[in-house]
């Protein structure tokens, strides 16, 4: 794909976003916020199992976000959704980057991995453990 079509893919999340809303039912949430940019995402999800086999069965995603964000988090709700927790939990930077296909550059790097921190919060309020700013999965 060339970077039109790039562009192209994320102006569509951002305008007809995936999964978009509060979730009722949710069995964790979890918040993340950019104080520079004014970015608010909160992340919803369904978990689902047996101890050890627990599997994202719904996600979606909530907040005031620039294109980017909310362009992450719409993927995001489509990538983690029906995943194994265990490996959900695995997705880092890279994945989110190759989801979008661009290279924010750092000023907005923070933008395009602010729904990753939320989903995290999530996942790991779920697990019973606190996220970790610095887990980089390659997922």
């Amino acid at each position: 794909m060339n970077g039109g079509m790039y562009r192209e893919n994320i102006l569509d999340h951002y305008k007809r976003p995936h999964h978009r809303g509060k979730m009722k039912g949710a069995t964790c949430s979890g918040r993340a916020i950019n104080p520079f940019c004014g970015d608010d995402i909160t992340f919803y999800l369904k978990v689902r199992g047996k101890r050890g086999e627990e599997t994202v069965e719904e996600a979606s995603f909530d907040g005031k976000a620039c294109a980017i964000c909310t362009a992450a988090a719409s993927m995001l709700t489509d990538e983690v959704k029906g995943k194994a927790a265990a490996r959900a939990r695995s997705i880092g930077k890279g994945r989110v980057l190759e989801l979008l296909g661009i290279s924010p550059g750092p000023m907005r790097l923070k933008c395009a991995l602010l729904p990753l921190d939320a989903f995290r919060a999530a996942i790991y309020s779920f697990l019973g453990r606190n996220a970790s700013v610095k887990d980089d999965g390659d997922g």
